[in-house]
């Protein structure tokens, strides 16, 4: 349990995870070593090596991002890394066209991922971004969105605040549009229509390189997680030195046997998933959760969870995800549900250490929920999934 005054604050908790700088390593102790390793391994794969466009405008998108989902930690942090003031600037960008079409995806992405649709991917296209930009800025936000929740619930485990961003004052792209779960992908294929646990099949709304395309560093990015034959990860790999820390840090999370047990993990995924309209995602690990468990009815009725959102798709409240849940699936539910709205609030912790749940395993809860703010993201902004032919 945390002392009641704390000697750091949420800023040098950001610090020591990206750093290791040592004010506030004492809030890292309940983190994996591996689960930490490769976050950093992440961040500096995505703004230390080279990308396709300059750290300024990455640190400014970056900015951008922790603005909307509320981390002044973050918007504070990246604006004192030479982020671009063009882009955090709260007033249209007229002087460069392609630079506002990618602000205008951070935009949506940051708040209403499920939203994106491949007329956003064919704007951007006719700005001038390839392929490699397009997944660069996906893997961009979703990061940052993990990073935001990774931070959060550190801080919530020490009982300390997480200082606030204001939103941009500028309407999203987001507002006003509907979701599209049914109807037909660009190909023909059928989307499913409600969350399920039958396994889907997904496919990307870009060119992907083919399995003969990819060079040694693409291949080995994705190795510890599909066969080449993966279109999705093929996809990632244009982004290869973020997809090789975020496959080993999935790793990390997902496949340990110790700590929080693996069906209340997946549990927690499938319930970020829920949180941000993702059906496929959620398709996957709610099959695991199933499976693990044996507690088939508990976890369809989690998919199957009506929740009312608004005009930018945002749901307001999520206690129907945990509804006819026992008193312990009830607390998860309700912690990885909160930690996966837009702009987290106040994590409950107080109802999950009352169970019996140590740190260590209310963190794997934290970074398996957390982690779906990155993958979900990757998967709703970049393709469709679809029915099995």
């Amino acid at each position: 349990m945390p002392d009641q005054q704390q000697s750091f604050d949420a800023h040098q908790i950001l610090d020591a995870v990206l750093t290791g700088a040592g004010e506030a390593s004492a809030a890292l102790g309940t983190l994996r070593p591996e689960v930490l390793a490769q976050t950093r391994s992440a961040y500096d794969a995505l703004y230390r090596e080279p990308q396709v466009l300059p750290a300024p405008v990455l640190h400014a998108l970056a900015a951008v991002t922790a603005d909307w989902q509320g981390s002044g930690v973050l918007a504070i942090w990246h604006r004192t890394q030479g982020a671009s003031l063009e882009l955090t600037a709260a007033d249209p960008i007229s002087s460069n066209p392609a630079l506002a079409v990618l602000r205008d995806q951070v935009d949506l992405l940051s708040i209403s991922p499920a939203l994106a649709t491949l007329a956003d991917q064919e704007r951007l296209a006719a700005a001038g971004h390839d392929s490699r930009t397009v997944v660069l800025i996906s893997q961009l936000v979703a990061f940052e969105s993990y990073l935001q929740r990774l931070v959060a619930g550190l801080a919530a485990l020490q009982g300390i605040d997480v200082p606030s961003a204001d939103a941009p004052t500028r309407i999203p792209r987001s507002r006003g549009r509907a979701v599209a779960h049914g109807g037909t992908t660009p190909t023909g294929r059928t989307r499913p229509a409600a969350f399920t646990r039958d396994q889907l099949e997904w496919e990307p709304w870009i060119e992907v390189p083919a399995e003969d395309e990819l060079t040694d560093e693409q291949r080995e990015s994705f190795a510890s997680k599909a066969s080449v034959n993966s279109v999705y990860f093929r996809m990632l790999s244009l982004t290869p030195g973020i997809t090789r820390a975020r496959s080993e840090l999935d790793n990390a999370i997902f496949l340990p046997r110790d700590g929080l047990p693996k069906a209340e993990r997946e549990l927690a995924a499938a319930v970020a998933s829920k949180v941000n309209d993702c059906i496929y995602c959620a398709s996957v690990h709610a099959r695991k959760a199933a499976g693990f468990s044996k507690r088939e009815d508990d976890v369809d009725s989690l998919l199957a969870a009506t929740l009312e959102r608004d005009a930018d798709w945002i749901a307001a409240q999520l206690a129907p995800l945990a509804d006819d849940q026992d008193t312990r699936w009830n607390a998860i539910i309700d912690a990885a549900a909160e930690l996966s709205r837009p702009r987290p609030a106040a994590v409950p912790i107080a109802p999950l250490r009352a169970l019996g749940l140590s740190d260590h395993e209310i963190t794997d809860l934290f970074t398996a929920a957390g982690f779906f703010a990155w993958a979900n993201r990757l998967m709703l902004s970049l393709g469709d999934p679809s029915l099995p032919a």
